[in-house]
């Protein structure tokens, strides 16, 4: 498709040498910077993730959990890392109970689990990067300790937050203004953050997980009724491990995630889900094409939620729920004509057993492609900030059940379900393309609809990343305002529920590798700050 220049939006950026996509420019040109400077694309994201722990803190940070894909150039194969911190050994059903909770709150020390991130980014770094630490975090302390001035989005999820921000001293001190949040072009410092990063660099893991540090985020985390010790955080510091992915052929192509605790198998069941169900006549805006894309999300979700848990406590039965037999019976519930009014159990295709679950891409000159995801989760995470750390906590654990027998159930030393996949494309043995569609529950919708966009119906990068995005959430069909009126009523003619949503869907980051025209090509999502750029 050609773009129309008429129309607002933004072409895809293309360069030789190498490529960073992120959520903020600042992130963006610290990527730039350390792969101008020898460095390789590990490098460069981990220097982009930190920096936008600073100047995006309410998606990201360092008291928050990562996963990476990362493909070396040569070798073929796909390296996965699990960065996913755990629950304290406090953390029992019991012990939450008799604290008064009936469910999981998002902004309970309870759901605080230890912070992965640290522990991910040391164990990349040692693994694969060609810089210190102390040099790749380099751009993220001057951001802390110097200040950034906020931008549109950032200035918006940070209005939404002082509620959130409001309940907890520490963090209202810091991140608000007489009770108001920073505004558009404000000027905000974190001069603490920069310390601890300083602290990282210089002593690597360690210097986070034990000492002074850790002894802050958990006298912080006591003092708002979590069970935490710092023993907890201790054994964080080698939390973070090499796993191997999931996979499925997709179009000539394969499609790489990072397997459960993560979600990114239901990006494997929507892709052959859909594959079953055929490219839609009326292109990638049509109501049979999300009618279609709606009704797989609806099944691989239904999944998830009964399902996916910590695999190192509970079996997960991934081959099972992305076999072809099984995806083939799924897709035979799916038909054109209506949406299914209700779903056989889950981990079933009929119903006659058992009648009664931030994003960016780097790519360098050597052609080693990195995909890197870092989350607090909800926005500011927790909302717990632990003020001589100058970490602000995520909310992790939310993602826990207090339903004894769940396999998603909070236990001791276990990971919560995890939303953040980062994804990867290979195809003939080489990298085709690092992606990632962030924004928390819509991951695997966002990241299915986006590679459909793109490799079954032709729009390019960043026509693709721009496309209107709809989401099956809780009974209902989430639109955003780009979807037309009259797929909206198609939509509810179907059987759907649809209901206009004040926030965009996620906002996605991708690169791909043209080895035919020797180049790069980049998409960064209108709906954050960001963008793509190379050299």
């Amino acid at each position: 498709m050609k773009r129309d220049f008429h129309a607002p939006g933004r072409s895809a950026v293309y360069a030789a040498n190498g490529m960073a996509a992120t959520s903020m420019p600042q992130a963006t040109l610290a990527a730039l910077d350390i792969l101008r400077a020898g460095g390789n694309a590990l490098d460069a994201a981990i220097a982009a993730c930190a920096v936008l722990g600073v100047v995006e803190p309410q998606s990201t940070g360092i008291g928050g959990d990562c996963f990476c894909l990362y493909a070396p150039a040569g070798t073929g194969k796909v390296v996965a890392l699990n960065g996913s911190g755990r629950a304290p050994r406090g953390a029992t059903p019991e012990a939450l109970r008799a604290a008064g909770l009936t469910a999981m709150s998002p902004t309970s020390a309870h759901s605080v689990t230890v912070p992965g991130a640290i522990s991910a980014w040391a164990a990349l770094n040692a693994a694969h990067g060609r810089k210190s630490l102390d040099e790749i975090l380099q751009p993220a302390i001057r951001y802390a300790e110097e200040g950034f001035h906020l931008s549109a989005r950032v200035a918006s999820d940070w209005e939404g937050s002082v509620g959130k921000l409001s309940k907890h001293a520490p963090a209202a001190a810091l991140f608000l203004k007489d009770g108001a949040a920073y505004g558009l072009g404000d000027r905000f410092v974190n001069p603490a953050l920069g310390r601890t990063l300083r602290a990282i660099g210089k002593g690597g893991a360690k210097a986070f997980y034990e000492g002074a540090i850790a002894a802050d985020m958990v006298r912080t985390l006591r003092e708002a009724g979590g069970t935490h010790a710092e023993e907890d955080f201790a054994r964080g510091a080698t939390v973070a491990e090499f796993v191997d992915p999931i996979s499925r052929a997709w179009r000539d192509m394969e499609v790489f995630q990072c397997p459960p605790n993560g979600s990114g198998l239901l990006v494997l069941m929507i892709l052959g889900l859909i594959e079953r169900l055929g490219t839609a006549e009326g292109g990638f805006l049509s109501p049979e094409r999300f009618h279609r894309h709606i009704e797989a999300a609806r099944l691989a979700y239904r999944d998830r939620d009964a399902f996916l848990a910590d695999p190192s406590q509970v079996e997960v039965p991934v081959a099972r729920l992305t076999s072809d037999a099984y995806l083939e019976k799924l897709a035979k519930l799916i038909r054109d004509d209506r949406a299914m009014p209700e779903m056989p159990p889950a981990g079933e295709a009929d119903w006659t057993r058992h009648k009664d679950t931030v994003y960016l891409s780097v790519v360098d000159r050597d052609g080693n492609a990195c995909s890197f995801i870092n989350s607090l989760f909800e926005g500011f995470g927790s909302g717990i900030y632990a003020p001589e750390a100058g970490v602000m906590l995520q909310n992790r654990g939310f993602g826990f059940r207090l339903e004894e027998g769940h396999p998603n159930c909070i236990a001791p030393d276990k990971r919560p379900m995890h939303t953040i996949i980062p994804g990867m494309v290979m195809k003939d043995g080489q990298a085709l393309m690092p992606y990632g569609v962030m924004g928390g529950h819509y991951q695997p919708m966002g990241q299915t609809t986006f590679l459909a966009n793109h490799f079954e119906y032709g729009l390019d990068v960043q026509e693709a990343l721009d496309a209107p995005r709809l989401f099956p959430r809780e009974g209902k069909v989430q639109v955003e305002k780009g979807i037309p009126a009259a797929m909206i009523d198609r939509l509810n003619r179907l059987g759907h529920q649809c209901e206009l949503i004040d926030k965009p869907h996620g906002g996605g980051q991708a690169i791909l590798i043209d080895r035919e025209r020797g180049c790069l090509v980049g998409g960064s999502d209108p709906r954050k700050d960001g963008c793509a750029m190379g050299y």
